[in-house]
């Protein structure tokens, strides 16, 4: 269920590298529950634009709201509680090797949260489970399949309590065989109602679960409405033209 106040209110982010201007004028508003996704041809901006909402990569310009607050990058200590409130999940993991998949998900609740050994240990054990990867607890990254190490990354995140999750194409780096298990932990968030932004090329996945299709080409937002109405058959949008193209490949 949706509420009229967003979680998340991203207004008019522009960002630039050098002369070239990579997002323009990009704008979203996220509700409690709802799963948005952002799609379009690759160079769109997609990546970028999830980056700067959380500010991996500070916007040249634009305004961003967590649950009514305005974040600003110059106050550390705000922006250090909105990153541990808006989660990130890479095409790349980003586990550390040196850690097994215990460790990769205990670490920041003891470095950030302050938790103990022991509790961080057991809140771990907890959300590696909840990934189904309890029997894995001990292996390191690379001992585990690309799906397994995203299912840590999402433990990891979770481990966090995050109000939003973005997800960065979580699946691209996956073998076609790995895929559904980390859509299955994607499937499964959502239908506990977990707040999320993901790019992603998974067309049937965003038909069937997201609530909008976001459409970014050239670094804009081209078009942003509900599956049912971009993806309808009779329907002539850039974005069912997208999605058209992904299903002749």
């Amino acid at each position: 269920m949706t509420h009229a106040s967003p979680v998340l209110d991203v207004r008019h982010i522009k960002f630039k590298v050098g002369v070239r201007t990579i997002l323009d004028d990009c704008s979203l508003t996220l509700n409690k529950g709802e799963l948005k996704v952002l799609i379009g041809p690759s160079g769109a901006g997609k990546s970028t634009f999830l980056q700067c909402i959380n500010f991996l990569q500070i916007p040249d310009s634009g305004e961003i709201f967590l649950e009514g607050e305005q974040i600003t990058t110059n106050n550390v200590k705000q922006l250090c509680s909105y990153r541990s409130k808006v989660g990130m999940i890479f095409q790349d993991f980003k586990l550390f090797d040196h850690l097994t998949a215990l460790d990769n998900v205990a670490i920041a609740l003891r470095k950030v949260r302050k938790y103990t050994a022991s509790a961080a240990k057991d809140r771990a054990m907890q959300e590696l489970e909840r990934v189904n990867l309890g029997d894995k607890t001990e292996l390191y990254p690379a001992q585990l399949s690309g799906g397994q190490k995203q299912r840590v990354a999402f433990a990891r995140a979770l481990a966090m309590d995050p109000i939003v999750l973005l997800l960065d194409e979580p699946t691209s780096a996956l073998d076609p065989e790995l895929v559904g298990e980390v859509l299955q932990v994607i499937r499964d968030l959502a239908a506990h109602g977990m707040t999320m932004i993901m790019a992603t090329h998974q067309m049937d996945f965003i038909r069937a679960i997201s609530t909008e299709i976001i459409f970014m080409e050239q670094g804009r937002i081209i078009e942003q409405d509900s599956p049912a109405n971009l993806l309808a058959p009779n329907c002539e949008s850039r974005t069912k033209q997208f999605y058209n193209t992904l299903q002749s490949v």
